[in-house]
C-alpha cells in the first residue's frame, strides 16, 4: 500500500478532524490548522513520509494521541515561518 493510501485510511480510522493551533513565537502569533499539516505530510519527500508513518504507527500502538503529533508538526511549521 502506498503512503497516501495508508495515510488517508489512517486519518479516517482515527477520525482525525479539523483543528486550529495557535502559537506565539516572539511577538508574532501563528495560526496553523491540521488540514495544512496533513497537506504538508502528503507532499513531503518519501523519506520523510516513511519517518512520519513510523512515528504515527508507534503513537497508535502506544494508544497515544495522534493529534499531539500533528500539533507538534504545526508548531514546527510555525517556527519555520517565523524564521523566514
Amino acid at each position: 500500500m502506498k503512503f497516501l493510501e495508508w495515510f488517508e485510511t489512517f486519518l479516517e480510522e482515527k477520525q482525525i478532524g479539523f483543528q486550529m493551533f495557535e502559537f506565539e513565537i516572539g511577538e508574532d502569533i501563528h495560526v496553523i490548522d491540521s488540514d495544512h499539516v496533513i497537506e504538508l505530510i502528503k507532499t513531503a519527500p518519501a523519506h520523510e513520509q516513511a519517518k512520519i508513518k513510523s512515528t504515527l504507527v508507534k503513537i497508535d500502538f502506544a494508544d497515544g494521541d495522534v493529534m499531539d503529533f500533528i500539533k507538534h508538526m504545526a508548531w514546527s511549521r510555525a517556527m519555520v515561518i517565523s524564521n523566514s
